[in-house]
Order: structure tokens, then C-alpha cells, then sequence
């Protein structure tokens, strides 16, 4: 009997849980350990930020839903990994040996690399659903005595679609509330134009997400790094096509929500760089596969992935939700043969879809692969967007309690549109 660690219970850590224990069946053992009792949606941070959500709407207890499909729950950092022991150490002093080892953390919030940044600083977060709910009463403060607004995302940064989404939210709060024109917002990017998303644009995602800028009188600053952040007031310097400081902005605010750079988590980071680079993103192979630990498995945000393209500012690439779910499904098929002393051979595809909210309409993407060159890459815009994410969040909520990371009808509606979460070249052939 094989035993499964699975560090991280978010969007990556439940459905490798569920995805593996469907895979191998009830003869092995997995557990997940978490520092939080509870599994938090993470996409909805942005509609808990402006009210639009509450906690008891996005979270719920994870044991409970695990013990039903037989896996244990450890509510516990994870302080120390031990890969040539097998071993990872708990905050509690609990140590746990493993055959496999799958690493689905999340990332580090890196808001000390900017002065004044963050929570404990000046702005806002949308990343935890603590943050969002700190956001959340200090937008209850803001609305009643509104100002200036600056949003987007710092150097860095590789999730750029939730920067997007919570400036277009914000104004569609605002306009409900008839406050807008009290309101001037200026969305702050690394990225070297708008609609670049870390992914070199996708679809005609620059024209559309300027035109949607526009008409909401959002003005906007690219190739932009973030010097230092003061009190009701943001430091920007602005590049060009060189990387060279064209102009320095100090952009005045009420309110300030900005996404961070990640990197690796302590536990993660301090294992080296067999395990990591030098962000702390733990290297895999095209199997998901540590390079030097073959037990080792990887997923999600916490895996290293470098840039599409070299920016004049640095921004990372996105790990999207689809994305992540291909991953697992590989890790979990290749955990499968390597039991059965069978060479593992399957890889995710990395496609990518992602709805946007925009607050009373929305935009999708979807890019296949998510890394570029593509066969697919189409961006679409309409109100069946803002239906389908509330929706989405109503169905992978329900999924996660179910225990079910790829329904059967999820999985052949999906094939239909071309869209697999496996690639079939690397499946070995009969004969």
C-alpha cells in the first residue's frame, strides 16, 4: 500500500485529493495537510471585497468532505520537507513519511519586495479570503467618503486576469451605488500593454480590454513597476520597450488593490534548488515530476513555469484553473502506473478557459494550449460570461463536496469543444 502526501488543500490540493483516490482506488492511502481547516474559493475573493459575497457563500470544512471518500486531514503547516527521507515535519512537531509527495501550496505573497505594500501596508488584497475581507470593510469606508482608485498588478506578477476583474467590479459597484463619478481609477500593469495577461495576449484581448477600459473611464499605466507605496499615494515608474524609466507617476488614492509577485513557500524554498529555483517554484518535469525526486509531484501556482517572453518589466504566467486540473489528472494517472511499475507517460495539456466577471457582463478566454504557439486562442466578451462565473463557482463548490475532480459529463462536454485535459500523443500507442 502506497501512501500519498498531498501539502495543500486550494484548488490544486482537493481535486488532486479526490482525482487520486479516484484513480487508484481504495487500496492506498492519501492525506492532505493544510494550515486551514477550511477550503476557500478562491476566484470569488473579488466579489467578497465589494460585498457581492460572504465567507459562508465560498468556504466550508474540509475534513468532513475528504473523510467521505476515505482520506485523511492534518490541519497543519507543513515547516520542513525531507525528500531524501521521504518525510515532511508539521508545525506541530508530527512527522510524516510518504511514497509520493504531491506539492500543491499555493504561493508566497511577496509584499515585502515593495515598500509600504500590501495588507500590512498601504493597499488592498484580493489573494486569501482574509484579505478580501479586510478589503471588503475598508471599501465600506471608502464608498462612504469615495476618491481616487488605482488597481492592476505589480512586477512580477503572473495573475493578471483578477486585476482586471476587480477594477471592472469595482466600477459596476460604484455605478450601482451613483457613485462613479466621484470616482477616477487608474489600472496600474506590468504588463507591456493591456491585454497581455502574462500570456502574450490572447485572442484580440488587447483591442477588447482597452475598448472596455475606455468606455468605464479607467485610464491605464503598462510597463509599470511599482517603487514604493505611501499613504494615499502609490510611486510609479514607468518603462519602455527598452526597460528604460520614461516617467515617474505618483498616483494619489482612496483605495488601492493591487496583485502581488509570488514566490515559493518557506517549507518549499528551503529544500534548495534540486526542488526549486530560485523564486521557490518547485521544478517539474513534462510528467509533473521532480527532476531529481521522482516521487515527487507538483501542481498549480506553486510550480515553476518561466515567462512566455521576455517583458520590459517582469511579469510571470498565469496557472489557470483548467490548467491546474490538467495537471492533476497527469499527476494522478503517473502516481497510478509508477505503483504498477509501469513507466509514466501522461502529460496535462495546459489548456486554458477562464470567465472574467466584469461586474454585469464578462469576458472569456480560451487557449489551447495556454502556453504559446496555440492551435486555439479566442477571447469573447457578453453577459452570458457574468452568468456562467456565477454559476462556475456554484458547480466547482458543489464538485468539491461531492469528491468529484472530472464528472463524466464535465469530461465529454469538454471533448466535444475540442478542450482534453490529457495529451493524447502521450498516451503509448497499441501494438
Amino acid at each position: 500500500m502506497a501512501h500519498i502526501v498531498i501539502v495543500g488543500a486550494s484548488t490544486g490540493g482537493m481535486p488532486a485529493a479526490y482525482e487520486i483516490r479516484n484513480t487508484l482506488g481504495s487500496g492506498h492511502r492519501i492525506t492532505v495537510v493544510n494550515p486551514s481547516e477550511t477550503f476557500s474559493f478562491v476566484p470569488s475573493n473579488p466579489w467578497i471585497a465589494v460585498g457581492w459575497r460572504k465567507r459562508s457563500d465560498t468556504c466550508f470544512p474540509i475534513a468532513p468532505y475528504l473523510k467521505k471518500r476515505d482520506i485523511d486531514f492534518i490541519a497543519q503547516a507543513v515547516t520542513e520537507i525531507q525528500p531524501d527521507a521521504n518525510r515532511v515535519v508539521l508545525a506541530d512537531g508530527q512527522q510524516l513519511s510518504y511514497d509520493y509527495l504531491v506539492i500543491a501550496t499555493g504561493p508566497k505573497l511577496a509584499f515585502d519586495e515593495i515598500e509600504g505594500f500590501g495588507p500590512e501596508g498601504h493597499t488592498e488584497s484580493i489573494c486569501t479570503i482574509d484579505h478580501a475581507e479586510k478589503a471588503y470593510g475598508n471599501w465600506q469606508r471608502f464608498v462612504a467618503d469615495p476618491g481616487p482608485i488605482v488597481v492592476g498588478a505589480t512586477q512580477g506578477a503572473s495573475c493578471f486576469g483578477p486585476a482586471y476583474e476587480f477594477a471592472f467590479i469595482m466600477d459596476a459597484d460604484l455605478r450601482k451605488r451613483r457613485l462613479r463619478s466621484k470616482v477616477p481609477m487608474t489600472f496600474v500593469t506590468s504588463e507591456p500593454y493591456i491585454g497581455h495577461l502574462g500570456l502574450g495576449g490572447v485572442g484580440d484581448s488587447k483591442t477588447m480590454l482597452e475598448s472596455e477600459l475606455r468606455q468605464h473611464h479607467v485610464k491605464w499605466i503598462c510597463n509599470a513597476k511599482v517603487m514604493r507605496v505611501e499613504p494615499g499615494k502609490m510611486i510609479v515608474a514607468e518603462h519602455n520597450e527598452k526597460g528604460e524609466v520614461v516617467k515617474e507617476h505618483e498616483l494619489p488614492f482612496k483605495y488601492s488593490m493591487m496583485i502581488p509577485a509570488f514566490k515559493g513557500v518557506d517549507a518549499v524554498m528551503k529544500v534548495g534548488d534540486k526542488l526549486v529555483n530560485p523564486r521557490g517554484f518547485v521544478k517539474v518535469d513534462e510528467f509533473q515530476r521532480n527532476p531529481a525526486w521522482k516521487n515527487i509531484y507538483s501542481v498549480g501556482v506553486c510550480i515553476a513555469i518561466p515567462p512566455v517572453e521576455a517583458t520590459p518589466v517582469p511579469t510571470g504566467t498565469p496557472k489557470t484553473g483548467y490548467m491546474i486540473e490538467s495537471m492533476v489528472t497527469a499527476v494522478a494517472h503517473n502516481i497510478r502506473d509508477d505503483i504498477a511499475g509501469k513507466q509514466v507517460s501522461e502529460k496535462g495539456t495546459w489548456n486554458a478557459i477562464c470567465l472574467a466577471d466584469m461586474g454585469d457582463t464578462g469576458v472569456a478566454f480560451v487557449a489551447i494550449p495556454q502556453i504559446p504557439p496555440r492551435n486555439v486562442a479566442w477571447m469573447k466578451k457578453g453577459k452570458w460570461v457574468h452568468l456562467g462565473k456565477v454559476a462556475f463557482e456554484k458547480y466547482f463548490l458543489r464538485k468539491m463536496k461531492k469528491g468529484s475532480s472530472d464528472p463524466i459529463y464535465e469530461k465529454y462536454v469538454l471533448k466535444a469543444l475540442g478542450i482534453t485535459r490529457l495529451q493524447e500523443e502521450s498516451k503509448p500507442k497499441a501494438g
